[in-house]
């Protein structure tokens, strides 16, 4: 590590499951901070017995993330050194961390980033699927509604999206994600780096099928390939222009009626927006 920095915050990657993947940068770091803010003590603890490392741990986790937050804050900006790491691989990526990183921006807290494993960027990798370009979407919400507004958003994404899914909510994604995307191809990796780390193709129908046999057990990243480009008729679009049109006629803002009617038809929102403005 660089010589230590007084009132200072080290972004720190862990391993996501084989503890082998620790560097000897992040080690090092965790060794010279002052204390080290976790998502779970328990799982950092075990990762420090590994090091043989002995350090303060702070909890600092989504439901104590503003009241911790500050008190992490106040030490560092007293001189104290500090490392984030969250349960696994990069702080900041679909954790809280991302919420103390803007508080040290806020506050002028230097932050040096310790970069390592990343799942998203291990399943991607090993997903056969374009990677020059990708979008990752974290976690779906687990409320029907704003989990189908979330991939309906994306239905003409054309980029490559990574998506992170807990076993017991893999079948319901799959299915809602046919329901939305239509048949499309899918990379299912599932216990990264661990002992039973495996990484499958399938069709979104094929992945369900298997998993309908299987029960999906340990923690799973899907990447999924992106839209075909949609050649849309002149009939297409002004059909959907007229729908669009009817529902601002009906009260609904430009905005949302586009969004609507693109949901419903499969139109680019982008080119029906257009396309109702200039009508």
């Amino acid at each position: 590590m660089e010589e230590k920095s007084p009132g200072s915050i080290y972004l720190v990657a862990t391993p996501i499951g084989n503890l082998g993947d620790i560097s000897a940068r992040a080690a090092k770091t965790l060794s010279d901070v002052d204390f080290i803010a976790a998502e779970d003590t328990r799982v950092t603890h075990r990762l420090l017995e590994h090091l043989k490392i002995k350090k303060p741990l702070v909890s600092y986790y989504k439901y104590n993330r503003i009241q911790s937050g500050e008190l992490i804050i106040a030490r560092v900006l007293a001189g104290e050194s500090c490392a984030l790491v969250s349960d696994a691989g990069t702080p900041g990526i679909s954790d809280p961390g991302e919420d103390l990183v803007k508080m040290c921006i806020e506050n002028g807290i230097q932050m040096t980033i310790i970069p390592g494993p990343c799942a998203a960027i291990a399943a991607l990798t090993a997903s056969g699927l374009p990677a020059g370009r990708f979008t990752f979407e974290g976690f779906l919400s687990t409320a029907k509604k704003s989990r189908f507004e979330h991939l309906g958003e994306l239905k003409t994404e054309k980029r490559t999206m990574v998506f992170y899914e807990a076993p017991h909510k893999l079948m319901r994604t799959l299915q809602d994600m046919l329901k939305i995307f239509g048949d499309r191809n899918i990379s299912v990796s599932r216990e990264l780096t661990k002992i039973y780390e495996e990484t499958h193709q399938y069709t979104l129908t094929g992945a369900i099928a298997h998993f309908e046999k299987t029960p999906p057990r340990g923690e799973f990243v899907l990447v999924i390939e992106g839209a075909k480009e949609v050649q849309i008729s002149e009939t297409e679009l002004q059909d959907a222009v007229a729908s669009a049109r009817e529902l601002i006629n009906n009260g609904l803002s430009v905005k949302d009626a586009v969004k609507k009617t693109a949901l419903d038809t499969g139109i680019p929102k982008n080119a029906l927006y257009n396309a109702v403005l200039s009508d």
